[in-house]
């Protein structure tokens, strides 16, 4: 699994208190905006209505995705693209697909997820054992951060942050110090474990996941690692635009009730999403 993985890559919220709840449980707590519950049991979830389809760069290897609140620009993506050589963090318009702002990364460095906290944004890389912590107003690094293992995905609960490392293993950390606090195990309702776990988004109690190289997005119960929802979200792209694209990936949550931004690695476009029962 992992050696497939490298093979392929080498060859893919809100910082302010009055609109927390725009990036769900990813740059906020209930305090802020947020429900305690989701709107219904995630496990009723099995697939997606397209609401929107909007404008998406397909020169961005997606790793990251993020809705959030900037002082200048208002409410935008942020978005982590990887790939050696050409991995940056942008900013950007969702609605146009415009790059408002961006900073590349060291050459050597293959960027991976992204989230943001209250007052920062943390990047992490995938075999470099780099997390970088920015300022969320000018993407400046603010603190880099050493950590064992590989970087796949990472959302910000309020608490914690939690992160994936394509296993089957969700690692909380210390969203100040980047220390790792924990670990819990997923696995499916059936009790079999659930790997390839790649970019996340938390939100209302459930961490929400790209399984890699699928089109599936699990919702997974962080205390304990349970699987509560499989969504189906095959067939956003269209066989034009599916061509020079390649797999899903990027979810972030959005102002609406069950709503979501999708997108992936070179896709042209990025879609707003209801998840529907």
């Amino acid at each position: 699994m992992f050696d497939e993985k490298r093979a392929a890559r080498h060859g893919l919220a809100l910082t302010t208190a009055g609109l927390l709840a725009l990036a769900g449980c990813s740059t906020g707590d209930a305090a802020a905006g947020e429900s305690d519950t989701p709107a219904q049991d995630p496990g009723a979830y099995t697939g997606i209505e397209v609401l929107e389809t909007y404008d998406h760069d397909p020169g961005s290897f997606t790793q990251g995705l993020e809705l959030a609140e900037h002082p200048e620009f208002g409410t935008v993506l942020y978005e982590s693209a990887g790939l050696y050589g050409e991995s940056d963090i942008r900013i950007t318009d969702p609605a146009t697909g415009e790059v408002l702002a961006s900073q590349d990364l060291p050459a050597e460095d293959f960027a991976e997820g992204l989230t943001l906290t209250g007052d920062a944004v943390w990047q992490i890389t995938w075999q470099e054992h780099r997390a970088y912590k920015r300022d969320p107003a000018t993407l400046d690094v603010v603190e880099t951060v050493e950590y064992e293992g590989e970087g796949w995905g990472i959302c910000y609960d309020g608490e914690r942050l939690v992160m994936s490392d394509g296993s089957d293993t969700l690692t909380f950390r210390d969203p100040a110090t980047f220390e790792e606090t924990g670990t819990v195990a997923v696995a499916d309702q059936a009790g079999q474990p659930v790997f390839s776990i790649n970019e996340l988004e938390c939100g209302d109690g459930t961490v929400w996941a790209n399984v890699w190289q699928t089109d599936r997005i699990i919702g997974i119960d962080p205390g304990s690692g349970t699987v509560q929802a499989d969504i189906d979200a095959s067939g956003l792209l269209s066989p034009e635009d599916a061509g020079g694209a390649d797999v899903l990936n990027g979810i972030a949550k959005a102002e609406g009730e069950d709503e979501f931004y999708l997108t992936g690695k070179h896709w042209p476009k990025l879609f707003l999403v209801r998840f529907t029962a």
